[in-house]
């Protein structure tokens, strides 16, 4: 029915544009039947075309995105391998840094306490040696006043 209504169609605009009167048995609308069908052809075949490249497209698109992707987690992957490096790095150096504060420090401090400890030591020396010579002067006196 459509296909009858086309041709209809058709001999009305030939006879407004063209002032000629055509019958439905006219070879021209032979023609334009075949261009119809020509046309509905060339239409399904670049339908099916472009249904193609569309899958191509979408192929394409799915490779780059898993190559994208795989790039981007080898990157991800090599940063993060970069930073544990690094961090690892300024953690020894830090490390290092802490140690030979502490260090110094404790330098410092021992060399603070070892001059009162020095001196502790003196002071018990000559207290020791005090001690016997008041030992020994209470030997003598002992030995003096038992001894006329």
């Amino acid at each position: 029915m459509n296909h009858d209504h086309e041709i209809e169609e058709t001999i009305k605009e030939i006879a407004a544009k063209h002032g000629i009167a055509v019958g439905r048995d006219d070879p021209i609308l032979i023609l334009q039947t075949l261009n119809n069908r020509l046309m509905q052809d060339s239409q399904k075949a670049q339908q099916e075309m472009l249904d193609q490249y569309k899958s191509e497209l979408e192929g394409i698109s799915h490779r780059w995105s898993t190559d994208a992707k795989e790039k981007a987690e080898r990157i991800l992957n090599a940063s993060l391998d970069a930073s544990k490096a690094t961090m690892e790095r300024l953690m020894r150096a830090g490390a290092k840094e802490v140690v030979t504060t502490i260090k110094a420090e404790v330098d410092a401090s021992l060399n603070r306490i070892s001059h009162p400890i020095k001196d502790a030591n003196r002071i018990g020396l000559m207290n020791i040696a005090a001690s016997c010579i008041t030992l020994l002067a209470a030997a003598v006196l002992l030995w003096i006043t038992t001894h006329p």
